[in-house]
């Protein structure tokens, strides 16, 4: 039998919270909360969670200071609760390493919905992994292990990678020479199309780019193509 996955949703407004735990648990979900920075950290050092949905505005510590020190230790997906019309709360949330943001006011099913796809991409189908158990991707002396979702440098050092960025990396690395835009990489990596505003690809494409690239400023392995989206151009080799 599967294991329930467990939630931890993290806000400061009581109804928030006691909406989305009654909703969740509906849905067969195991859920946590917590009202503020020190209770989340103190939860996350007693429990292990599935998934964080984390408030930016909160008293004390806010949402980015969170992420940043999850981020430090965890692979945890995180969606974030930003403030509606903020773009900017979105992308500095992206740049910490959250995996997806939702804004205020929002649709519970919006939310459980992008909570799902975000569990599909962690937790691949049993069929999937075995099938991608053996499976290492070698480019440019860089090597991604998908049975271990581990990336590691010329080096051998292993580099972190949220679960969207490993996500949006495997989606460029499976499509070598090929221009993918935006909408392809968001239908791919997160089952929606973009929005007239939506820079989430560009962010996290920007925070890969820091990781990998020799000189992010001038990449060569992701390139920009103008109006088109981006392109991986060097060699892939599957071992």
């Amino acid at each position: 039998m599967e294991k329930t996955k467990h939630f931890l949703v993290v806000d400061d407004d009581q109804d928030i919270r006691q909406l989305l735990s009654n909703f969740l648990a509906q849905h067969n979900y195991q859920v946590s909360t917590a009202c503020n920075g020190e209770e989340m950290l103190s939860s996350l050092q007693e429990q292990q969670f599935d998934l964080i949905i984390l408030d930016i505005m909160m008293p004390g510590m806010d949402g980015f200071e969170l992420c940043r020190q999850v981020r430090q230790h965890s692979h945890v997906p995180i969606i974030m609760l930003t403030a509606s019309g903020e773009e900017s709360d979105r992308i500095v949330g992206l740049e910490l390493g959250a995996d997806d943001y939702i804004a205020k006011p929002f649709s519970p099913r919006e939310l459980l919905a992008r909570a799902k796809a975000i569990l599909r991409r962690v937790d691949q189908p049993t069929e999937h992994k075995f099938a991608s158990d053996h499976v290492i991707y070698e480019f440019s002396g860089w090597r991604l292990d998908m049975g271990r979702r581990r990336l590691l440098a010329p080096d051998d050092v292993e580099i972190s990678l949220s679960a969207g960025e490993y996500e949006l990396l495997v989606a460029l690395i499976e499509h070598p020479g090929r221009v993918m835009t935006r909408d392809n990489l968001l239908d791919i990596t997160r089952n929606r199309e973009a929005g007239p505003f939506d820079r989430s690809i560009d962010v996290q494409i920007s925070r890969i780019r820091q990781k990998i690239e020799e000189n992010p400023k001038s990449p060569q392995l992701i390139k920009t193509v103008r109006g088109g989206g981006y392109i991986f151009s060097c060699t892939v080799k599957r071992l």
